[in-house]
C-alpha cells in the first residue's frame, strides 16, 4: 500500500476506532449507539480496502472525500461520547434528540456510499460487490465535478480503451464550457492527459492531444501544447494544432498567450509543411 494513501486515510481510520470504542462504552441510548457502531464498522472495512490503493492513483477525490468523512466522524464521536458514563454523572439524565441519531446514521450511510464510489473509481476489485452504484451523495453539491473526477481517474487505469474514452469524454466536456475547462485543470487532468500523449497508443494520443489543445487557455497548458507541437507524433501534432486553431477562433484573447509560448510560430511551421491539411480528418469539428 502506498505511503500517500496511508497518510490520507490516517485521520479517518483513527476516528473510526474511537467511535467504535465510545459506542461500546455507551451507558445511555445503547441501541442507537450500537447502530452507529455498526455503520462505522462497515466504513472501517471500506477504508481498509482503500488502503490497498497504490501511490499511482488519482488522489484529488480521495482527499476531498476523506476530509468530509473526517468531519462526519468527529460529529459521531461527540454524539456517542455523550452517551457514556464519562459524558455525564447520571446517564439517565442525558438528553439527546432522537433526530440527532437519525441524522448521524444518515451521514455515516452517506460516507459509506462515498467511499464505495471512491473504491470503484480507484479500480479496486472488491468494490464491485458493493451495493452503492451511481454518483455518491457527496456529488449532490457539484455533479459536474464528480463526472470530471471519474473521467480523469480513468486516465490512470490499465485499460487503453477506458483511457481513450475518458480523454474523448473530456473533449466533450471542455468544448465551449469554461467551467469544465477550469475544473479539469484545477483537478489535475493535464498531467495524465500529457502522459497519455507521450506513452499511449495512437487513438489515446489523439484524444488526449485534442483535450489538451482545447484546454489551451491556461498558461500552464500552453507549455504542454508547445512541447507536443515540437516533439509529438505527427498525427498528434495535427490534432493539437487543429484544437488550438479552434480555440483561438472562439477565444481571440488566447492568441497573445499562444504567442508568448511560441505556439503561433509552431502552428505556422505546421502550416508550411501542410501538416494540418494533410491530417484534416483529425480536426475538431464545432
Amino acid at each position: 500500500m502506498g505511503d500517500l494513501v496511508m497518510q490520507i486515510l490516517a485521520a479517518p481510520t483513527q476516528l473510526t476506532d474511537q467511535v467504535i470504542k465510545a459506542a461500546d462504552a455507551a451507558a445511555a441510548f445503547k441501541q442507537e449507539c450500537a447502530e452507529l457502531k455498526s455503520k462505522t464498522e462497515k466504513l472501517v472495512r471500506l477504508l481498509q480496502q482503500a488502503a490497498h490503493a497504490s501511490n499511482d492513483f488519482y488522489e484529488r477525490p480521495m482527499r476531498r472525500i476523506m476530509d468530509e468523512i473526517e468531519q462526519v466522524l468527529k460529529k459521531a464521536l461527540a454524539l456517542v461520547f455523550r452517551c457514556g458514563r464519562h459524558g455525564c454523572m447520571k446517564p439517565v439524565l442525558t438528553i439527546i434528540p432522537a433526530t440527532a441519531f437519525r441524522k448521524m446514521s444518515l451521514l455515516l450511510e452517506y460516507s459509506i456510499a462515498d467511499v464505495s464510489w471512491l473504491l470503484r473509481l480507484s479500480g479496486l476489485a472488491e468494490a464491485r460487490d458493493e451495493e452503492y452504484n451511481g454518483l455518491p451523495p457527496f456529488a449532490a453539491t457539484d455533479p459536474v465535478l464528480f463526472i470530471i473526477w471519474e473521467q480523469i481517474a480513468l486516465l490512470y487505469t490499465d485499460s487503453a480503451d477506458d483511457r481513450s474514452d475518458a480523454a474523448a469524454s473530456l473533449v466533450c466536456l471542455v468544448r465551449d464550457n469554461d467551467r469544465c475547462r477550469k475544473l479539469i485543470i484545477q483537478e489535475g487532468g493535464v498531467g495524465p492527459l500529457f502522459k497519455l500523449v507521450k506513452e499511449g497508443k495512437s487513438e489515446e494520443q489523439e484524444n488526449a492531444a485534442r483535450a489538451i489543445g482545447l484546454l489551451g487557455k491556461d498558461a500552464g497548458v500552453c507549455s504542454v501544447i508547445a512541447e507536443i507541437l515540437k516533439e509529438g507524433p505527427m498525427k498528434v501534432q495535427a490534432v493539437v494544432a487543429s484544437a488550438v486553431s479552434e480555440l483561438a477562433a472562439h477565444y481571440p484573447k488566447c492568441q497573445d498567450l499562444f504567442a508568448q509560448h511560441n505556439i503561433i510560430r509552431l502552428l505556422v511551421s505546421h502550416l508550411s509543411f501542410e501538416t494540418v491539411q494533410e491530417h484534416s480528418k483529425y480536426a475538431v469539428i464545432s
